[in-house]
């Protein structure tokens, strides 16, 4: 088998490790939960197919994001790239948690929010716009710091209006807010904390439009099953991972700001990398 093959089979290798004691999320308690877990090691396994089908040459120019796993055979010495290693939003933490929230709200919304109100295609956006500016930030990251800063705070500012929103419709509806101490509020933390990461990497899903026909795999969309909650709980349990999302993305817009003042934006690196090929020809 060869090295990559190998790899492959790496990432199955917590199913074969699934217990009562281990198992993601916690051990399901219904049919419903036991369905959601046996359609995530579907998608795992047939995650992995699919890339073994392509790995004896093929340029995986079908895939999108691949920008974190290009050049792997240089990677000792990415820092002396021109253009550093730059996309790999779906390894986000904030970013999966944002794509929860995104697939969750176009389900609230479809439930719980009338469709000729503003409101519904308010927060349907804000949510997008949550998780597509986290992406578009990372993607530009290659070429301008600024706009990938700026981008993930205007992520963030999408979610702080979406979680608003969830605040004015639970009040408005004289429905309780549950305290993040509360046994369900510390279900919903805990449980993405359990998820692999294999369960996030099939995230094209979220593009499904019709939530009707769940055989498509789309169940994959609803884990949280807002589909079936009450709305008091889904609105809440909405609240949860926007709150998740923002904090997430709070420490990622920290962490930017930091690596920007210690190493500088583009135009810096550019010029530091003129100046080095200048000095080089002078010596030779």
């Amino acid at each position: 088998m060869s090295l990559s093959g190998k790899c492959l089979l790496k990432r199955l290798e917590w199913i074969a490790t699934l217990s009562p004691e281990n198992c993601p999320g916690g051990l399901p308690t219904d049919d419903r939960a036991w369905r959601d877990l046996v359609n995530r090691i579907v998608l795992a396994v047939r995650q992995v197919l699919e890339e073994s089908d392509g790995s004896d040459g093929s340029d995986g120019s079908d895939r999108s994001d691949k920008s974190d796993r290009s050049d792997k055979s240089d990677r000792s010495d990415k820092s002396d790239r021109l253009l550093p290693v730059h996309g790999g939003y779906r390894k986000l933490k904030g970013f999966q948690v944002a794509e929860l929230v995104y697939d969750g709200t176009r389900i609230f919304c479809d439930r719980f929010i009338s469709k000729r109100s503003r409101t519904h295609d308010q927060m349907v956006q804000a949510a997008r716009s949550g998780r597509q500016n986290l992406a578009e930030g990372s993607v530009a990251s290659a070429t301008s710091k600024k706009v990938e800063l700026k981008l993930t705070n205007v992520a963030k500012a999408s979610l702080e209006e979406l979680l608003l929103d969830y605040e004015d419709y639970l009040r408005q509806a004289g429905l309780r807010r549950w305290d993040k101490r509360d046994p369900e509020a510390l279900e919903v933390r805990n449980r993405y904390r359990g998820y692999p990461q294999e369960w996030f990497e099939k995230s094209d899903l979220s593009d499904l439009s019709d939530l009707s026909d769940r055989s498509d795999g789309s169940d994959l969309l609803d884990p949280y099953g807002i589909a079936e909650a009450e709305p008091e709980a889904a609105a809440n349990t909405l609240l949860c991972l926007v709150n998740q999302a923002t904090y997430l993305i709070g420490r990622q817009i920290v962490s930017l700001e930091r690596g920007f003042l210690a190493q500088g934006g583009f135009t810096e690196r550019l010029y530091r990398k003129r100046r080095e090929h200048r000095s080089r020809r002078r010596e030779d």
